[in-house]
Formats: C-alpha cells, sequence, structure tokens
C-alpha cells in the first residue's frame, strides 16, 4: 500500500489513474508475444546457474520453490500489520496467528519519513514472531512510490537500514524473510528498479546476509509496465545466493481472473519464486478480484498475505480486516480472507520449523459444555466453562452443529457469547471449540440445544444510506449495513423502498432486485457472514428524477434495522 499522509492514523492515497489504465495494453501485447516468444526469454532456469552453491543456513529457494531448512515445502498464508504506526498493537501477532496464519508481513520505517525502528525494537517483533509460532516477513515502508512519493528513499537507502540492524536479525534466517523495501518505484522513472534491484541485493550478500531476500515490484507495487515480470531471472540471477523470491501486489491492476493467472502462471512456468505481498477485495483504484487471487495461489502452491490487519485510513477503511484491532470484530474483507473458500484458515500450515523447534503443538482441553439462558426469538446466551493450556488460551470458536457439519457463529476471548440474528421459533444445536496462542484447537466441547421463541421482529442490525456522487439523472449510492450484535450473521436479505423514481442499475457486495419503488439485495458470497459487531458495505449506481430523497426504514432477513 501506499504510505500513509501522518503516522497516528495511515491514510493511504489513491493510486493514479496511470496504474489502472496501462495494463490494457500491456496485457494484450504480453498475450500475443506469449505466443511467439519463450517465457522471460529463459533457455535454462535463473537458479540452476547457483547449483553449486551450499544450501543457505535457513529459508531457501529451490527449483522456484520457497523451502524449509528441512526441505518441506513452505506457503505464505498471512496477512499485513503496520507496526510501525502502530507499535503499541504487538499483540495483533497473538491475534493473527489465532485466526491461522503462519505468516505476517510487518512494516518498518527506516527513519527517513517516520520513527525508526531501533535494534532493539526489531528484535522484539522477531521473537513476538516467534512467540507466537510465524514466519515474520520484515519490510521498510519508507521506499514506497519512490521516484513520484515526495520523500519516499532508494533501495540503497533501505539495504543501509537493514545493515544497520543486522546484529537483530543475524541467525534467524529460519524465521525471518527480509523485504528490502516497499513498492519501490511509483510510475515515474520504473525503469531503474531492475538495476537498483539488483544493487540492494548484492549490498546486502556483501554484508553477510544469509536471509531470504523478498522484492516487490515497481508501478506502487502492481507492475503494471511488467518490469519485474520481465526482468525477474536477471534479477534472480544476480544473487549470489539465488535465494530471492518476488511479491506483486494485487489491487485494481489486477480485476480480472486472466490478468491474476497470467502474471503469476508466467511466474510459476519460468520457475521464478513469487509471492501476492499484499492484496485486498477493493480500492481505489479499482476492484481486485480477490477470488481469483485465492484461487490461483492456492492451485499454484504460492504464498498470499492481505493487506492489512487493522488501522487503515484516508478512505480506504474497508481494508481493515478486524475492526479496531479487535480479534473479535471480523470486517467483511476479514471474514473473506480468513475463513472464506481458499481462504487462510482452510490453507494455511505452520511452518515445520516449529514443529522441530519442540515448540506448543499440546492443545488446549476441550471447554465445557455450554448452557444457554436468555432465549428471545432471535438470540441466546451461552456460557461455557474456561479451557485449560499450558501456553494459555486465546479465544473460543462456537459453532452451530447440524449432523455432522459444522458452521463457524462467531469467535470471542471470553466464556460467554450472545449469539443474535436467530430465526423465531427454531431450533439450533450449538458447541465450543478452544485455541491456544500456537495455534492449537481443541476438542469440540458437548452440544446444547436451544430453541428460540415464536414471534419477535426486531434485528440487532443499522443500516447507514449515503449518496457519494450525483449528476444529472443519475447518482452512486452506499449502504453499510451493521451487526449491532453478538454473534454473526451469516446469510442475509436486506430490503427497502425508495421514496422518489430510483432505480438501481448496478450494484456490487450482492445482487439486487427492484419491483417498481421496492428494492431487494440478496448477498454476495464474500458479505453474507457479518461478524459480531462487524460491517459490510454495499455500493451502488442508480437512476434519479428531480430530486433524491433517502429511504427511511430497511428490514433485514424480515426484521427491522435502525437507520444511522
Amino acid at each position: 500500500m501506499r504510505a500513509p499522509t501522518h503516522t497516528t492514523a495511515p491514510a493511504h492515497a489513491p493510486r493514479t489513474t496511470r496504474a489502472r489504465r496501462a495494463p490494457r495494453t500491456g496485457t494484450l501485447v504480453a498475450a500475443l508475444l506469449g505466443l511467439l516468444l519463450p517465457l522471460f526469454a529463459l533457455g535454462t532456469p535463473a537458479h540452476a546457474a547457483h547449483a553449486a552453491h551450499a544450501a543457505p543456513p535457513g529459508l531457501r529457494i529451490e527449483n522456484g520453490r520457497l523451502l524449509e531448512r528441512s526441505g518441506n515445502d513452505f506457503v505464505m498464508r498471512g496477512v499485513n500489520h503496520a507496526h510501525t504506526w502502530y507499535a503499541d498493537r504487538i499483540g495483533s501477532l497473538a491475534h493473527i496467528k489465532a485466526k491461522g496464519a503462519n505468516t505476517v508481513r510487518v512494516v518498518l520505517s527506516s527513519g527517513d519519513r517516520w520513527t525508526r525502528n531501533d535494534t532493539a525494537d526489531v528484535a522484539n517483533v522477531v521473537a513476538q514472531c516467534k512467540r507466537n509460532r510465524l514466519i515474520c516477513v520484515l519490510e521498510v515502508h519508507d521506499t514506497t512510490g519512490y521516484g513520484e512519493q515526495s520523500g519516499a528513499v532508494t533501495l540503497s537507502r533501505a539495504a543501509d537500514y537493514w545493515i544497520g540492524v543486522q546484529s537483530a536479525l543475524t541467525g534467524q534466517e529460519d524465521y525471518v524473510v527480509v523485504n528490502i523495501g516497499n513498492e519501490p518505484y511509483g510510475n515515474n522513472n520504473y525503469a531503474g528498479w531492475t538495476a537498483d534491484t539488483k544493487a540492494a541485493i548484492q549490498k546486502l550478500r556483501a554484508a553477510g546476509f544469509d536471509h531470504t531476500i523478498m522484492v516487490d515490484a515497481p508501478n506502487w507495487g502492481q507492475d503494471w509496465a511488467f518490469t519485474m515480470r520481465d526482468n525477474a531471472a536477471s534479477v534472480f540471477a544476480a544473487d549470489p545466493d539465488a535465494n530471492t523470491v518476488f511479491s506483486i501486489h494485487m489491487y485494481g491492476v489486477f480485476d480480472t481472473a486472466a490478468e491474476v493467472n497470467d502474471y503469476l502462471n508466467r511466474f510459476v512456468q519460468a520457475k521464478l519464486p513469487i509471492v501476492v505481498g499484499e492484496f485486498g477485495h477493493d480500492h481505489s483504484d479499482g476492484n481486485p478480484d480477490e477470488d481469483a487471487i485465492l484461487a490461483a495461489a492456492q492451485r499454484l502452491g504460492l504464498g498470499y498475505l492481505g493487506w492489512s490487519w487493522s488501522g487503515n485510513g484516508g478512505g480506504v477503511e474497508y481494508l481493515d480486516l478486524v475492526t479496531g484491532f479487535d480479534p473479535d470484530r471480523l470486517t467483511s474483507w476479514g471474514q473473506r480472507l480468513f475463513n472464506g473458500a481458499n481462504g487462510i484458515a482452510a490453507t494455511s500450515k505452520e511452518a515445520a520449523v516449529y514443529a522441530s523447534s519442540g515448540g506448543d503443538t499440546t492443545p488446549p482441553t476441550a471447554p465445557g459444555t455450554p448452557t444457554a439462558s436468555a432465549v428471545t426469538s432471535s438470540s441466546a446466551t451461552l456460557t461455557w466453562a474456561a479451557a485449560t493450556d499450558a501456553t494459555g488460551v486465546t479465544g473460543y470458536d462456537v459453532v452451530r452443529v447440524s449432523g455432522t457439519a459444522e458452521t463457524s457463529v462467531t469467535t470471542t476471548t471470553g466464556t460467554t457469547a450472545t449469539l443474535t440474528g436467530l430465526a423465531p421459533a427454531t431450533s439450533y444445536t450449538f458447541a465450543v471449540y478452544a485455541r491456544d496462542a500456537a495455534g492449537n484447537r481443541s476438542a469440540r466441547s458437548g452440544t446444547v440445544n436451544v430453541t428460540t421463541a415464536s414471534g419477535g421482529s426486531t434485528a440487532a442490525c443499522a443500516v447507514g444510506y449515503r449518496v457519494t456522487g450525483e449528476w444529472s439523472g443519475g447518482f452512486q449510492g452506499e449502504i453499510v449495513i451493521r451487526n449491532t450484535g453478538t454473534a454473526a450473521v451469516d446469510g442475509w436479505t436486506l430490503r427497502w423502498t425508495f421514496p422518489d423514481s430510483q432505480r438501481v442499475s448496478s450494484l456490487w457486495g450482492g445482487t439486487a432486485a427492484q419491483s417498481g419503488a421496492a428494492v431487494t439485495v440478496t448477498a454476495a458470497s464474500y458479505t453474507a457472514k457479518i461478524p459480531a459487531a462487524g460491517s459490510v458495505t454495499l455500493g451502488f449506481t442508480a437512476s434519479r428524477g428531480t430530486t433524491n430523497p433517502a429511504p427511511t426504514a430497511f428490514t433485514l432477513n424480515g426484521a427491522s434495522c435502525t437507520t444511522t
């Protein structure tokens, strides 16, 4: 992501329209050339020239794959965390681990644009990564948009920073990847990326760094001019340790499955290592295809790191995975990344180095069988006895049980949960799991049966409606659905009636149908679950008459919501 405009609430400025337009022509040309030319003009994979070198002492690249010292394939599944602006949130690493991640990419500063993360702080970050059994990708953010962003620094300057904190990293090659600099060129003079990247890699190797090195693409990380793609082989060959992995950031440039698959396939076919170092479900420069990114990464066995845990500002707050650094308040983006198809919970595998290091592999004891109280037509409160664990229980997962199937309902750090959004006169079966700091999950608790009362007409929801832009005969709007309860809503239908002649023409975040003035929206797969105290955002365009009054009432799953 672009750098923040201030240090207290990071704001990520919109990318320029060039980053949105340029790939269109480039993609067509690349596709035609791909029919005629060998991929990257490679005859022999670049890593072959380094086959005689001894294997690096930790994580390493071999045959285009990231391997651990043991030889196990390591596929990153994780998130980015803005440590340099939120140094007091180091506890977030435990929460990130508890959600299933095996990797965290940590934002640091060289001191050129923000407060420098010194050697002691870097050492603590590494220690916390290891304590939470995470692979730690460390990046310098001050390089972001060099050549276009005022104040951004060179990769050489970033390399100097790494050399300055080297004592915190030496001996940590099994656990740490050094990401030299974030998005090291903007959209100006980016042809210099190739030579500068080679020089920075060689500078670190000359200083004694044996770590796997990660390098970001230019063009604000999105490589729409294909500078990294077309020069990756020569950059890899410039590393005397043959231990460099490439990182592409996928935002608005990668808004189709074809673009996602073409870019990643080229690296895989050339046996050049690549990860998706940042991506989101939306962005100011366009709508990235997060489903395609996740599916391609899983199909190809490539790592991905979603942006970002929490703390975004400047109009891209929707990229927060949790609200207010609270692990119990997943946003719709957080639900998609952690719990959706090809997401972290389903595909992440902990680094083998932690198992071989004799770390915690013992799960907590099972929680006590929950009991139900305060049962109404739409809610119930569950309480259970705490689980125990040698290193401490970090959270509980409440699930709905239906035969052999389970559906996640909510997560909590305590031993009670109020479930809302339940249907009247309906029988449910619930159970609880416990998790510890190492990510171990307990056996399931006993089950409890709950039957809700009949009746009830008020949903635990609030809806915000606003017009974000207007023009003659049309407008763009935004609807925010907030779950004001303490349990997730899993599947929803939103209804409202326009007071004038407005008519929806397109909508994202769901599927809209309109009959007269009445509008019905059903959830998209990635917005279907609204976490407790979380929200999802819909956007739409519509036609209008001479006036454009807002709807005054909304229902969610048939029950009235408050309006905000």
